[in-house]
C-alpha cells in the first residue's frame, strides 16, 4: 500500500488516538483526523488536519470521506470509556459507541473504503476463566461500556459478512505511559485510572491516594494488571491496518505485555522513577474488579509480527515526564 494513501483517524486527538496519529506520521502516513473534543484535545495533534464532528451526525462523517476520496483505512477510537458511568448512564454509551459505530461503517460502505482498525477492550471478556487471557476466551462483559465494544465488535462482524468490510478489534488491556519526548500523554481529568491518580497524588493535585484492596489472593494482596504503553499500542494499530491491506481477514488480537504487575509494584515503581516515598492509603474493594488479569498476545505476535517494546519502568518515566510537565494537561502545552 502506497504511503501516500490517507489513514482517518476518529477520536484521534484523544489519549491513544492521538499517540497513533504521531506514530502514523512517523511512518509516513498521511493522516486525517474526526473528533468531537468531547474527551480529547486539539493541541494532542500537530500538522494534520483536524475535522470537529460528532459520529452521531452521519452527514458529517461522510462529508469527511467526500472531501478525501484517497482514504485507504480507518482507526476507529472515538468512544466513551469510563465503566462507571457507563453503568449510571448505559443509553449514552449505547448511542456513542454502537450507533457511532454503525454511521461510521455506512460512510465507509458509501465511499467504498474497506478496511477498519477498532479500538476495543479486554472488558469485552469481564472476569477470566483462565490466565492468561487468549482471544478464544468466553465473552461475559460486567459493564455496559464493555458491552458496548462487545457489540460494536458484532457490528462490525455484520458489516463483514454483508459488505466486505475486514476489520481487526484490537482489545487493550491496561494502556499506560506517554510520549518519550514529553509532547502528549493522559490528559483526562479528573484522572480515574491508577497511574494518573497517582501522578495527580504527587502534583499535590489530590489530598490522598487509595488504593482500592489490599486483601485480595495476590502475593501481596492487591490486584493484578498488565500495563501497556501506548506508543506500543500505536505501533499495533498500523501492524494491524497494513495486515488489512496485505489481504488479512477479518481477527480480533489481545494487546498486552504477557506479564501482569501489581498496584503495590506499580507504587514501588513510581516511588523509584520519582525518588520520593509518599503516603498510600487503602480502600474497600470495587465492585467488579478481577483479582488479576493480563493478557496471551500470542496472535498479535505470530499474525501482526507485533512486539511490545516497552516495560512497567517505562511506563512510569514516560507518565511522570508528562505529568510533572504538564500538570494542567495540554493547557500547558
Amino acid at each position: 500500500m502506497s504511503l501516500s494513501r490517507t489513514i482517518l483517524v476518529t477520536g484521534g486527538c484523544g489519549y491513544i488516538g492521538s499517540h497513533t496519529v504521531r506514530e502514523l506520521q512517523r511512518q509516513g502516513y498521511p493522516v486525517v483526523v474526526f473528533d468531537n473534543l468531547v474527551k480529547g484535545h486539539r493541541a494532542a495533534v500537530r500538522d494534520a488536519p483536524v475535522i470537529v464532528g460528532d459520529l452521531l451526525d452521519p452527514e458529517a462523517i461522510q462529508a469527511v470521506f467526500r472531501a478525501y476520496p484517497d482514504i485507504a483505512g480507518v482507526i476507529h477510537f472515538a468512544a466513551y470509556i469510563e465503566v462507571g458511568e457507563s453503568m449510571e448512564q448505559p443509553g449514552k454509551y449505547f448511542r456513542n459507541n454502537i450507533q457511532g459505530c454503525v454511521n461510521l461503517l455506512e460512510a465507509m460502505v458509501a465511499a467504498g473504503v474497506r478496511y477498519l482498525v477498532f479500538s476495543s477492550t479486554c472488558a469485552v471478556y469481564g472476569t477470566p476463566q483462565r490466565l492468561p487471557v487468549s482471544e478464544d476466551e468466553p465473552y461475559k462483559p460486567e459493564s455496559v461500556y464493555g458491552a458496548s465494544k462487545r457489540m460494536a465488535e458484532e457490528v462490525m462482524a455484520w458489516y463483514d459478512r454483508t459488505k466486505g468490510i475486514r476489520f481487526t478489534p484490537l482489545r487493550y488491556f491496561n494502556a499506560a505511559g506517554a510520549s518519550f519526548d514529553g509532547a502528549i500523554g493522559d490528559a483526562y481529568k479528573p484522572a480515574s485510572r491508577l497511574i494518573p491518580r497517582l501522578m495527580e497524588y504527587l502534583l499535590g493535585q489530590r489530598e490522598e491516594f487509595f488504593i482500592n484492596g489490599n486483601d485480595y489472593p495476590t502475593p501481596d494482596g492487591t490486584c493484578i494488571r498488565d500495563y501497556i504503553h501506548v506508543d506500543d499500542l500505536a505501533t499495533a494499530h498500523i501492524a494491524a491496518l497494513e495486515y488489512l491491506w496485505a489481504g488479512g481477514e477479518s481477527m480480533a488480537f489481545n494487546l498486552g505485555t504477557g506479564r501482569g504487575a501489581s498496584n503495590l509494584e506499580v507504587v514501588n515503581m513510581v516511588r523509584e522513577v520519582v525518588g520520593r516515598d509518599f503516603e498510600v492509603k487503602f480502600g474497600p474493594r470495587r465492585p467488579g474488579d478481577a483479582t488479576q488479569i493480563w493478557a496471551d498476545n500470542t496472535r498479535a505476535r505470530r499474525v501482526l509480527g507485533w512486539e511490545p517494546r516497552y516495560g512497567l519502568r517505562e511506563i512510569i518515566e514516560t507518565d511522570w515526564l508528562w505529568h510533572s510537565t504538564h500538570p494542567h494537561g495540554f493547557e500547558d502545552a
